[in-house]
């Protein structure tokens, strides 16, 4: 069962992470404020993702053990930023109190803040097995896809697009930056550690560019017929901040037809290149990202 497999790489993702954070004591309301943030029931689909690139490759997985739980670090710290009042202003993040109202919004930002620059510093650490070489060009991944030219990028543009009417090329870069950047990182990150060729990470990267795109389709869709109970949080706050989604800009129905177009396309490019057998796990992967109902 692939819901199995995703727990058993969650539980050794969160198990890197709490190795991490229980280095971190002082100030206490940052340690504290940061395991919060962090560890409060998040699928981890960006860690996962770069140990199934791994494992695809052949690899040793314990190589992405703590690189993922970095990514996830920066994957929580956008959460806590996206939020806070003066963003989405949220009080609600996978059924529980947002990080500033649980902690204070001061606190809520220099948590967020801090959960981004130590990411850096573990990111940074040299470990066996990984060269300087290698870590460089994760660093430089990292900076890049999760900044001014990734996912920084695609929330300005989102914020500066509220109660307007965009058009589709200004959505693409969106959803591709804000969301897509970070969902592309760990399989390129996993590239980089499988040493792969320029071929097989040029497919990988056109399957996470898909995924990435289904995934948003799909949070855009849910946000309009998704049910707190699951989802952990409200519905409704993109009508309600009046986002452009895929929903508003092309309807329901041919949103969900782009969805299923999407998935069937990531999946039809890793098994013409990689075959159905070894593709396996991706294959699941793109299914369960177009079909959840979280």
């Amino acid at each position: 069962m692939f819901k199995d497999y995703l727990k058993e790489k969650k539980d050794m993702i969160e198990t890197a992470l709490m190795e991490e954070l229980n280095k971190l004591t002082y100030p206490e309301v940052i340690a504290e404020g940061m395991k919060y943030a962090v560890l409060n029931g998040g699928k981890r689909l960006r860690p996962i993702l770069l140990l199934m690139t791994l494992e695809l490759l052949q690899k040793d997985i314990r190589k992405g053990l703590h690189i993922g739980g970095a990514i996830e670090m920066i994957h929580s710290y956008s959460l806590v930023h996206d939020d806070l009042p003066a963003l989405d202003n949220d009080d609600y993040r996978r059924g529980k109190l947002t990080t500033h109202k649980k902690f204070g919004e001061a606190e809520g930002i220099l948590i967020g803040d801090a959960l981004l620059t130590h990411a850096f510093a573990i990111l940074s650490e040299k470990r066996e097995g990984i060269s300087a070489e290698d870590l460089l060009e994760i660093v430089n991944l990292t900076s890049r896809y999760a900044g001014v030219n990734g996912m920084i990028g695609g929330q300005m543009i989102d914020i500066e697009s509220e109660g307007k009417k965009i058009d589709f090329e200004t959505l693409k870069y969106i959803h591709a930056n804000k969301t897509g950047k970070l969902i592309r990182l760990p399989i390129e990150i996993g590239c980089v550690l499988g040493r792969c060729s320029k071929d097989e990470r040029e497919i990988l990267v056109k399957y996470s560019e898909l995924i990435g795109l289904g995934f948003q389709i799909k949070d855009d869709i849910l946000d309009v017929e998704g049910d707190f109970e699951k989802l952990g949080k409200p519905v409704g706050s993109d009508i309600e901040l009046e986002k452009s989604t895929y929903p508003s800009i092309f309807g329901m129905t041919k949103a969900k037809e782009l969805l299923e177009k999407t998935i069937i396309e990531a999946k039809d490019i890793l098994i013409e290149n990689f075959g159905y057998e070894r593709s396996k796990r991706f294959l699941d992967l793109a299914d369960y990202i177009g079909y959840r109902e979280s």
